[in-house]
């Protein structure tokens, strides 16, 4: 049934753009909570899944295809090239790692992989806004921290 008190394009109002959907995998369930609570803070993202290992991420990624995937690069279980080609297999879908080390080998894996972004655990409040956001417009995120390394 049709919402009768939805916007219409009809009326010249401008209808509500799809909110950007974001797969959070993790492997410690405080991260991945402590993630979710900022990615919920932000208008137009809507998470839509999370997997604590590689396995659990395949899977998500068999039944869904979301716009981004955030992932611990050290996450247990991940098969990373096989991963990154999964979530790849749509085209669309773009790659945000997290690591907690800002070591050049780690980010350099990263981007080798074929992810659009590398942020630091330690700084995910501050930066995961501006590093989606980046990704989105078609940019590449690379922490500052990481950097001149």
């Amino acid at each position: 049934m049709l919402d009768q008190h939805a916007p219409s394009r009809e009326q010249g109002e401008i209808a509500m753009e799809r909110p950007y959907s974001v797969l959070l995998a993790d492997g410690h369930p405080m991260v991945r909570q402590g993630v979710r609570r900022i990615l919920e803070g932000m208008d137009g993202l809507q998470v839509v899944g999370e997997a604590g290992n590689g396995a659990q991420l395949l899977d998500i990624l068999n039944r869904k295809v979301p716009d981004m995937v955030i992932v611990d690069i050290s996450m247990p279980n991940l098969r990373e090239l096989e991963a990154i080609r999964k979530i790849k297999e749509n085209g669309a879908t773009k790659v945000l790692f997290m690591s907690m080390y800002e070591h050049q080998e780690y980010l350099d894996y990263a981007l080798n992989c074929g992810a659009e972004g590398f942020v630091i655990k330690q700084n995910v409040d501050t930066e995961l806004s501006c590093a989606i956001e980046k990704i989105r417009c078609g940019e590449t995120y690379i922490s500052p921290f990481c950097q001149g390394r």
